[in-house]
């Protein structure tokens, strides 16, 4: 009984190290990165309870999961003066003044490209 103690010490100590789960930096200009962000834009305006749609203004950092498709994402959002059901949102104005809104958001996302599949995993939003 002593002798398995320290062997699931030691496994303890190096699971996260062998199981590592680091995200690796990358160009927002991939394409499987670029699907990811749209994915995580336009799942945003779904749920989000607002009746203006917000647009993406910066990506602050992108990030893929090392040996997976799963990529961290942290975009600036502004809200537009176009509502959901508007077709064109990258052409659509900013809301200014007073009603300016600004979120900084994380988004995981899981893609399978190939099925045409994407998974948010999470998500995380504040007002600047």
């Amino acid at each position: 009984m002593l002798l398995k103690a320290p062997l699931i010490l030691g496994l303890i100590v190096l699971a996260p190290h062998v199981c590592s789960s680091d995200f690796m930096d990358i160009g927002s200009r991939t394409n499987y990165f670029i699907l990811c962000v749209e994915f995580a834009v336009f799942h945003f305006n779904q749920v989000y309870p607002d009746e203006y749609a917000y647009k993406l203004l910066w990506v602050r950092r992108s990030q893929r999961k090392q040996f997976a498709l799963i990529y961290l994402m942290e975009l600036e959002l502004g809200q537009t003066i176009c509502t959901k059901e508007d077709e064109d949102l990258e052409n659509c104005p900013l809301q200014e003044g007073p009603e300016e809104k600004k979120l900084d958001c994380t988004f995981i996302v899981d893609a399978r490209p190939w099925l045409s599949q994407f998974f948010l995993l999470n998500s995380t939003c504040v007002q600047k």
